[in-house]
Formats: C-alpha cells, structure tokens, sequence
C-alpha cells in the first residue's frame, strides 16, 4: 500500500490553539480533524455545535448513529471517519462481523430490519441524494418525525466532513 498522500494542511501547533480548540483537546484529545479545521476558527467553532449536537446530544441511538456514519464514511471513502468510528461502533454494540459488512455490499449481511434501514438510507442518500418511499417508511417504523430529520442531517453531515477530510488529506491520529 502506498504511503498516505501529506496534509494539505498542517494541523495547527499547540503554540498556535485558541481557547475554543484547548477546550475541545482537553475533552477528546489532540485530534488531527479538529487542529486541521481549527485554522478557521468561526467555523470551527460553529461547526464543532453542530457536531457536538449530533454525536452527544442527538435523538438517535448510539448504535443507530455509528450504523449511519460508518456507512457513510465507506461510501465517502474516508479512511479517518471509519478509524475514529470503529472504536465507537463497537462500544455502541456493533459486533466485528457487522463493521466489516458495513465496508462492503449492502446486502452481504443478514442486517435485522431496522439496522437495514438506516444502512440503506445511507446508502440511498449516497447514490440519489435523497430516500426512496420504502426506505423511509421503514424508517418511519422506527424513528420518530425528529429521529427522522436528525438521520438525514447526520448523514449529510459526515458526508461534508468526509469531503473535508479527505480533501485536506487529514492524517491519521498515533492513536488510532
């Protein structure tokens, strides 16, 4: 395999963290995503909110959460989100053989029902920009009006952070 491609970007240096990012490293670590995005600061603040909201205040289970972002980041391609969220994943009750059906085809896996829908939602929103009237029904079955809204802002969400990430050739963390 060939070596990763340099960032495009530096993460920012220590010396160089306003108060915002020292916030945010003394809580999740010195991570490569947020020293990179931290180089604009307004919206890497604003952005962190918007993150924050999804990831730790959301409506959405753990597992329904890591399901729709590790799929998300297969189909983006980005190799930071899916090691940042392997570990996740499994702490959200993911099992090995369903992470590793979630970096290949959809339907490779006996996924419970439910599990199905969010996968193909990701998957749906990926290829058409939008969800089909069965997936969403299935959906609907599940999640409430706001579970529903929130998996689709979720989704999007790592899709743009994905484009980022990979755009900017974030590296990976030692850590991960």
């Amino acid at each position: 395999m060939p070596p990763p491609l340099a960032p495009r970007l530096a993460p920012l240096e220590e010396g160089d963290w306003d108060d915002v990012l020292k916030g945010v490293v003394a809580t999740a670590g010195p991570l490569n995503v947020f020293a990179t995005l931290g180089r604009h600061r307004e919206l890497f603040a604003s952005w962190l909110e918007f993150s924050s909201m999804l990831l730790l205040r959301g409506t959405l289970s753990a597992r329904v959460r890591e399901l729709a972002i590790l799929r998300t980041a297969r189909n983006s391609r980005c190799a930071y989100e899916w090691a940042h969220h392997v570990p996740t994943g499994r702490e959200a009750g993911l099992t090995d053989d369903e992470i590793v059906a979630l970096g290949g085809a959809l339907d490779a896996h006996a996924w419970a029902p439910q599990d199905w829908a969010v996968v193909a939602a990701a998957d749906e929103l990926h290829n058409t920009g939008t969800l089909s009237d069965a997936v969403w029904t299935l959906l609907a079955r599940r999640l409430d009006e706001r579970g529903l809204i929130e998996l689709v802002m979720l989704i999007g969400h790592h899709r743009m952070l994905a484009y980022a990430l990979n755009t900017l050739r974030v590296q990976p963390d030692a850590a991960t």
